[in-house]
């Protein structure tokens, strides 16, 4: 194998920049050349693939984003589009891909392994929702972002006596909520896991108010419900103000956490050793604080583990 390629795909996530670093002086220390996939599988197709050099990854390890860029693709489920895409590896001579993105960068890898050209995927979203490896590269940095906004919201409804109602991001993940839900001390989160029942919601909210508590906080995973609506039904039932907050794209920004940066470079160069001994259709994940790999189709398959545990320290403690 003399040249590889890594792209970014999906969502952006703090960390992505410290992977593709990883991969491009990983593999100039193993006599690679390393080329750079612009816009995810839609420059893969168009053929906008550069060469990367040790001094344009320079700086970017403290940087969210991506500095190749990203976009979602899902023209690449279509075979003709991917024969089209391994034409330009082709062109090139790249015979093998580090993939950074989450389930659906996954399946485009998978698809190309299938072709012949050897994929590694390293897990970078913020919802921290493969179940292949214990963190995704990204979580940790928007948790902190999240719960820097829930400390600032409590502040706000303390002073006003007021319930917040807080929609974070997750996708069909529960882990931001559930997470920043117990470091910022919330009262109660809904989540996929837990489900939702407005009834149960709005008497467990009434509960707390009628027992003393004086401000309450609700930290809710998107898409599971109309924020603002529930705002105005807490309000409605329960006689106490209550405003909704939306925190939205803030949480894919900002500079990646000293975990994200640590844990992006130690898995770009796992990927990068894999490709190197010959491996490919590979996940890389953090499993105990160890680095791992399983095949693609495993990880895309891996049932999720709901730690239960967890989920009931919010209710033990609020």
């Amino acid at each position: 194998m003399k040249k590889i390629a890594v792209m970014t795909s999906g969502g952006d996530a703090p960390g992505m920049n410290a992977a593709i670093r990883a991969v491009v002086r990983s593999g100039l220390h193993y006599g690679l050349e390393v080329y750079g996939i612009k816009y995810g599988y839609k420059g893969l197709c168009d053929g906008d693939i550069t060469l990367l050099e040790r001094n344009d990854v320079s700086r970017i390890i403290k940087s969210g984003g991506t500095i190749l860029g990203s976009a979602r693709f899902p023209e690449f489920k279509d075979i003709e589009v991917r024969k089209k895409a391994v034409e330009q590896l082709d062109k090139i001579g790249i015979e093998a891909i580090v993939v950074i993105g989450g389930d659906g960068s996954y399946r485009g890898a998978q698809a190309l392994t299938n072709m012949g050209i050897k994929c590694i995927g390293l897990p970078g979203t913020i919802d921290n929702d493969i179940s292949s490896t214990d963190y995704t590269i990204g979580f940790q940095t928007a948790l902190q972002t999240i719960v820097d906004s829930i400390d600032k919201l409590r502040d706000t409804s303390m002073s006003h006596q007021r319930c917040s109602v807080v929609e974070v991001m997750g996708r069909n993940c529960g882990d931001l909520a559930l997470y920043a839900g117990i470091a910022g001390g919330s009262e109660f989160i809904i989540t996929p896991e837990t489900g939702f029942d407005k009834q149960r919601t709005l008497d467990a909210i009434n509960n707390s108010f009628s027992s003393g508590r004086k401000h309450a906080i609700v930290v809710v995973t998107e898409h599971m419900l109309n924020v603002i609506d529930l705002a105005k039904d807490i309000e409605e039932y329960t006689g106490y103000e209550t405003r909704a907050t939306i925190l939205g794209h803030v949480q894919r920004g900002g500079d990646p956490s000293a975990f994200d940066r640590v844990m992006a470079t130690e898995m770009g160069e796992y990927a990068v050793e894999l490709l190197y001994n010959g491996k490919g259709g590979k996940a890389v994940g953090l499993k105990n604080m160890d680095y791992v790999d399983y095949d693609i189709e495993y990880a895309l398959n891996k049932k999720r583990e709901i730690p239960n545990k967890r989920y009931g320290l919010v209710g033990r403690l609020k």
